[in-house]
């Protein structure tokens, strides 16, 4: 019995050990203030269920400037296509001048919710899929006058969202 025992321990922490080693190469996100575990789950389509296990949570509870494991690294490495350093800014549905209807016929205004960014098509073709580091998973379905080369505008339902994103270098994963 003490046999089994200790290789079912020692399968465990074999295990342990590999799966915290793919975790730790996974997309992270950097805990803000205000946030909270079902926020951080609908950026980065998936639960908190998962959050949780990823990050080794019992509560609910997480912290400013805590970094939190947000999606797996499994995924992920097997539909990464390419990956971009972009300028990134923020805008709504509701600028002056917006109809709130994306290029490739997206109605933000009654999707709030979807996960939309502008992009060059010449970099990164529209209806391409994406993960854009601190947002999340989304679908290039947009375009700008201002979007030219390595440079993407991110949708936000409120002006105040758009505004806390402001400027910002990221990373942007093509997904196959």
């Amino acid at each position: 019995m003490k046999k089994i025992s200790i290789a079912f321990l020692v399968s465990l922490c074999v295990f342990g050990f590999g799966m915290k080693e793919s975790l730790a190469s996974s997309p992270t996100y950097n805990v803000k203030s205000g946030d909270n575990l079902y926020r951080i789950s609908l950026l980065y389509n998936t639960s908190v269920s998962n959050l949780k296990t990823w990050n080794n949570l019992r509560s609910d509870l997480i912290f400013p400037n805590q970094k939190l494991i947000v999606g797996s690294q499994e995924k992920s490495s097997k539909q990464v296509k390419s990956e971009f350093t972009m300028k990134s800014t923020a805008y709504t549905a509701y600028c002056n001048g917006c109809i709130g209807i994306t290029k490739t016929g997206i109605d933000l205004r009654k999707n709030p919710n979807q996960k939309v960014i502008a992009v060059d098509p010449k970099v990164i073709p529209l209806g391409t899929k994406g993960f854009v580091e601190g947002y999340g998973y989304a679908v290039a379905g947009d375009i700008g006058s201002a979007i030219k080369g390595n440079t993407i505008d991110v949708f936000f339902p409120t002006r105040r969202e758009a505004l806390e994103w402001g400027r910002k270098e990221v990373k942007v994963q093509v997904l196959d």
